[in-house]
């Protein structure tokens, strides 16, 4: 049995997330969100050299030579499927294996507000699923394409580096492609994405000017765009795309992405009192009053309007973290590691409210 077949068969069984290899140290497991070393000798650089020699796809082994990093996908028969990335640190080769379950997890699975599932069948529009690296943006991806596969008759294409879940066609038709494997990088697939007659498009990350403009270009011929980027908070996302561009080209965009953006699901993996992580998500949807604000240039007030929209299906994360606390799924004590503003949220759950956001959108 190889080192690494044996290592996933480990962390597999101890239902961890991802697996950490570096060299001097010992394995490290992410078991519900907490980093855990595995109880054995340290790896030695030969021995991860020859982890990465061994998974190494023939075709990104050329590739990995000249950048010093490969991201593609595993199957261990018998085992799981896996996300690898294989990168130089310090000059020595570093490996980590994100496990992806082999059926998308369902909204309900993944303790997803109900407001979502209604988002995933919006006929139009670009919705973004934003967070910090592990926070489960790509579950979320995957558990919103299902959603479409098992309930609408559409054609879906995929844009993934790698793919992780791999979905059968049930009422959908699906396309995956892999860059690297299916199209040799990002901006080239969405070159001609919109020549395969789509009706949904899934971007794996939105991480250019190119991407950003192939998914607002969908979106505004009207197709539904699902797409991730790193933000730390709903409102983020907005002048996060702004900033990929030349200050010259920030108006026009803005007002396009005013005009397209359907929603913004930011989320936060929080550890269960019953074991296991619970999301906290924020939720921005582009009402009447965040499309104008977006218009305005009044960024600033996106925390606010967020705030005060909870009967149009927004929360804050202190919101989502104070729900989750009040229905005894998480600490107060979490809650409060997880919050931006803890102070607000030990206010919010004692039944003091000060209608700030009103107060800001009023100004």
């Amino acid at each position: 049995m190889s080192a690494l077949r044996e290592l996933l068969i480990y962390a597999v069984g101890r239902e961890a997330s991802d697996l950490h290899l570096k060299p001097g140290a010992p394995p490290a497991l992410r078991v519900n969100a907490e980093l855990v070393l595995v109880e054995r000798e340290p790896l030695s650089a030969e021995e991860i050299q020859a982890i990465s020699t061994e998974v190494i796809p023939r075709h990104m082994k050329a590739s990995f030579e000249r950048s010093g990093e490969a991201d593609f996908s595993l199957v261990e028969e018998g085992v799981g499927r896996f996300r690898v990335n294989v990168f130089m640190s310090t000059g020595q080769h570093t490996v980590a294996v994100r496990h992806v379950k082999d059926e998308a997890p369902s909204f309900e699975a993944l303790h997803l507000p109900p407001i979502i599932s209604r988002l995933a069948v919006a006929p139009r529009g670009m919705i973004l699923v934003s967070g910090t690296t592990g926070c489960g943006k790509s579950t979320t991806l995957a558990a919103m394409i299902e959603h479409i596969n098992r309930h609408l008759r559409r054609r879906i294409l995929t844009v993934e580096d790698p793919v992780e879940y791999v979905f059968s066609d049930k009422k959908s038709v699906i396309s995956q492609r892999e860059v690297g494997l299916d199209t040799a990088t990002f901006n080239a697939a969405l070159k001609r994405v919109l020549r395969q007659n789509p009706d949904v498009i899934m971007i794996g990350e939105m991480r250019d000017v190119e991407s950003v403009m192939a998914a607002l270009q969908a979106a505004e011929t009207g197709h539904l765009v699902l797409t991730t980027m790193h933000t730390g908070t709903a409102p983020q996302a907005v002048p996060r795309m702004l900033d990929l561009f030349p200050a010259s080209e920030r108006d026009p965009l803005r007002l396009a992405l005013a005009e397209n953006l359907r929603a913004v699901i930011c989320q936060r993996l929080v550890p269960c009192i019953q074991g296991g992580v619970r999301p906290a998500a924020e939720i921005l949807i582009n009402t009447a009053t965040v499309r104008k604000l977006i218009e305005q240039n009044k960024i600033e007030k996106l925390h606010a309007a967020i705030e005060t929209g909870r009967e149009d299906g927004m929360q804050t994360f202190n919101q989502s973290l104070a729900d989750l606390i009040r229905g005894g799924e998480i600490t107060e004590q979490q809650g409060m590691r997880h919050a931006g503003n803890p102070e607000a949220l030990r206010m919010m759950l004692r039944g003091i409210t000060l209608d700030e956001g009103r107060r800001i959108l009023a100004t």
